[in-house]
């Protein structure tokens, strides 16, 4: 067996601490700043949903159906003072941590639950108003 010359010994060294160093998981990402809060994301994501369902229903051709979303989609960030980029970055970053998406989204199905509670039975929607914190 040949031994390896001393000139190459150091870069192969090198070489394999490298690639060894980069297969090492990455830190965990820190947010962006500024980030919006779980519950400003969920607020928005229940807008979203209720206003591409009304757009869907409403019957119109694809691509009028597609400008109509857009445009309210606009308004939806406009009211609630928040810039697409700013949503856009702090949705990527809560997809990115399953944990974290999870919670908005059983929030979102919460509020969206509670809306249809309040339209199909309004005295169901009353009493469960009516009942402290700790037992809903």
């Amino acid at each position: 067996m040949k031994k390896l010359p001393p000139r190459l010994f150091v870069p192969l060294l090198l070489l394999l601490t490298g690639l060894l160093t980069q297969c090492q998981r990455p830190e965990e990402a820190q947010p962006p700043q500024p980030l919006l809060p779980k519950a400003k994301v969920a607020s928005l994501l229940t807008e979203m949903h209720l206003t591409e369902s009304r757009v869907e229903s409403a019957g119109l051709p694809p691509d009028s159906a597609r400008a109509l979303y857009i445009q309210l989609h606009k308004s939806i960030l406009w009211r609630q003072e928040v810039t697409d980029s700013l949503f856009q970055r702090s949705y990527r970053y809560y997809s990115v941590h399953d944990k974290d998406l999870d919670e908005i989204y059983g929030a979102v199905i919460d509020s969206l639950a509670a809306r249809k509670l309040r339209l199909t039975n309004p005295q169901a929607a009353q009493q469960a108003q009516e009942l402290p914190q700790w037992e809903k």
